[in-house]
């Protein structure tokens, strides 16, 4: 079903000039998105609904496992970073765990932890512009994640004060390969010799993750450039497929609106968290 104005698609803004130095950085190098650790704290915060105690709890559970503590500090500011600096276009930290049990697969898992990084991470927000742009034009190497295609995305970015992209070479390969781990989890990548993937498919629950998240973040006119189903790379032929089968649980619907059919969700958006509005 049509839902989208004859007027085409809304391209994604490239953000190059957006970042300062200080907002942008290469945590993807040491920390993707570590779906069994990322739900254990949100659990924890689910649990608290303190991050001061989420810290202390994680650290000592560590401990007990013996874990290193240098590398759990890396992975708990990263982690927790994304959950705390996640917009509120994105399910609350603290219903992540309930999110994420509705989930099928570890694939539709990462599919939902996804937007926190996007959101969170300027560099990983860039890229991922970068290459939906392409899609929605059409490339043929859109989906190319080769060091060479990658690193010519990061080349193109320039700091808002004019600077150029200023990482070493072998940073940047690092970077890559973290870039590379995460299209693999959330299943555009096949496997980890491959460079070159597909649009992946979007379980129940990554979908209305999405939709939501599209419909918080664009206003009435959001389903002209749905961030969501893009930063799925989700191509824009895919997208009435996608409406009609969210529009089949009983979070959405379609109504008509100024003589026009139009997809809202029958009450708030992630009401269906909590069973008000799941399938």
């Amino acid at each position: 079903m049509n839902t989208i104005p004859d007027g085409g698609v809304t391209q994604l803004p490239s953000l190059s000039n957006r970042f300062s130095h200080d907002e942008v950085n290469m945590d993807l190098t040491m920390c993707g998105l570590l779906v069994e650790r990322a739900e254990e704290i949100a659990q924890i915060y689910k649990e608290h609904g303190n991050w001061n105690q989420v810290k202390e709890i994680w650290f000592e559970e560590r401990r007990a496992n013996r874990s290193t503590r240098g590398s759990s500090q890396k992975i708990y500011r990263v982690l927790s970073s994304r959950f705390r600096n996640a917009p509120a276009s994105l399910p609350n930290p603290r219903d992540l765990p309930t999110v994420l049990d509705a989930c099928s697969t570890p694939r539709d898992q990462a599919q939902v932890l996804y937007p926190y990084l996007v959101a969170d991470d300027a560099l990983v927000r860039y890229v991922i512009h970068e290459y939906v742009q392409r899609i929605l034009a059409g490339t043929s190497n859109s989906f190319d994640f080769s060091n060479k295609t990658l690193t010519s995305a990061l080349n193109g970015f320039k700091y808002a004060d004019g600077s150029d992209f200023d990482y070493a070479d072998s940073t940047t390969e690092r970077w890559c390969e973290g870039f590379r781990s995460v299209m693999r989890e959330i299943g555009v990548l096949e496997d980890q010799q491959v460079v070159v993937g597909n649009s992946p498919s979007l379980g129940e629950t990554p979908l209305l993750v999405a939709i939501d998240y599209s419909y918080k973040e664009g206003g009435d006119e959001w389903f002209e450039s749905p961030i969501g189903l893009q930063y799925l790379f989700q191509p824009s032929d895919r997208w009435d497929e996608l409406y009609d089968r969210v529009a089949k649980t009983d979070a959405w619907e379609f109504v008509e609106l100024h003589g026009s059919l139009q997809l809202r969700p029958t009450d708030e958006p992630y009401a269906w968290i909590s069973g008000e509005g799941a399938e």
